[in-house]
């Protein structure tokens, strides 16, 4: 099917919203739908994926009893189970996966089984024009950045930072992922985790704090830190222009997150954002010594100057209260108050 008929077939049957886009070859903008998968119900069937690092068995069977136990049926291929080097499979197998899953119309919405690391270097191998053609939902986060914002940017299909299949087993995770994708709603807070682990509680890593206060409105992007850098400079560079990016990251040292929060700081759409929402940055603190400085340091040190609003500790991240964030979708956000709303349901009914 065409490019133009494409279009035209989203644009009447999923009655979906505009957005635009600058194309490769001038600044002329062209006209792109904004697709919502259709909402999970129970009985539905999740397919299950390993686009980047090589699952555990174990972890597998935990991930299928896990959505079982949600009420879901699942489905996977051998291909998850296979083995190359740290990947599940070769590039042209986990790519291979991926696309049939979105083409098997038995497979109602699509979860990755874990991250790592591997997504990237099978961007170019993905059917953009079949994914658009059979919009569902794609569920991960981590390395998974890289599909979910890439996906959103080629087709228009809203995809979700969220659980991966081996740390869906947490009630707080588990109550988000219901609400954005079985229970929309016009208007929805994403609300912070209570902590209740004294491990967490005193952890600075968790604490909750503003960056710079203000209000902002825009759609959400964004994911791990290090994917959004990776892409920099690639065909799949995110447009940070009046979008609210979310942030988050796992074991980077405090000098790590000040090189790739420095790089993002010369992107000139990055500066033009609305918004910054950093989750927990698992791992990426240290003690202020002579020599070093804390993740709290770096951040205020690298984002106040932007004076845009923004805050750090919102629940998502490498953490197991990880909130369902969907990409594209139009969010207020309060950084004084440390609250995010989701301002249009992200799935369609």
């Amino acid at each position: 099917m065409s490019k133009r008929r494409s279009f035209l077939k989203s644009a009447t049957v999923l009655g979906a919203a505009t957005l635009f886009h600058q194309t490769s070859w001038g600044n002329e903008p062209f006209a792109k739908t904004k697709i919502k998968p259709k909402k999970l119900s129970p009985g539905d069937t999740i397919g299950l994926v390993a686009p980047g690092f090589a699952i555990k068995l174990e972890e597998l069977y935990l991930a299928v009893d896990t959505l079982e136990k949600m009420g879901f049926k699942t489905f996977y291929t051998d291909r998850i189970k296979g083995n190359y080097g740290y990947f599940s499979n070769t590039d042209e197998e986990r790519a291979a996966d991926l696309n049939e899953m979105f083409a098997n119309p038995n497979i109602d919405a699509i979860l990755c089984a874990r991250g790592g690391y591997g997504c990237t270097r099978i961007l170019g191998m993905l059917d953009y024009d079949a994914i658009e053609e059979n919009p569902k939902a794609l569920i991960g986060f981590s390395d998974i950045t890289a599909l979910i914002n890439t996906i959103y940017k080629k087709t228009g299909l809203v995809g979700f930072h969220g659980p991966v299949g081996k740390t869906l087993d947490d009630e707080y995770s588990q109550a988000y992922f219901k609400k954005v994708l079985m229970e929309p709603q016009e208007t929805m807070p994403i609300k912070n985790a209570i902590l209740k682990d004294p491990k967490q509680y005193r952890n600075s890593e968790y604490y909750r704090y503003t960056i710079t206060p203000g209000v902002a409105q825009g759609e959400l992007i964004g994911g791990s830190l290090t994917l959004v850098t990776a892409m920099i400079g690639t065909p799949y560079e995110l447009d940070f222009t009046d979008k609210l990016v979310f942030l988050e990251d796992v074991e980077e040292a405090p000098y790590r997150m000040d090189r790739m929060l420095t790089q993002l700081s010369e992107v000139d759409s990055f500066l033009k954002a609305k918004g910054i929402i950093f989750g927990v940055c698992k791992g990426c603190d240290r003690k202020r010594t002579t020599e070093n400085f804390t993740l709290r340091e770096v951040i205020m040190d690298r984002i106040k100057p932007l004076n845009i609003p923004a805050v750090y500790g919102m629940s998502f991240g490498h953490i197991p209260q990880n909130s369902t964030l969907p990409i594209g979708i139009e969010a207020s956000f309060n950084a004084y108050k440390k609250q995010l709303r989701l301002l249009e349901a992200a799935v369609s009914q």
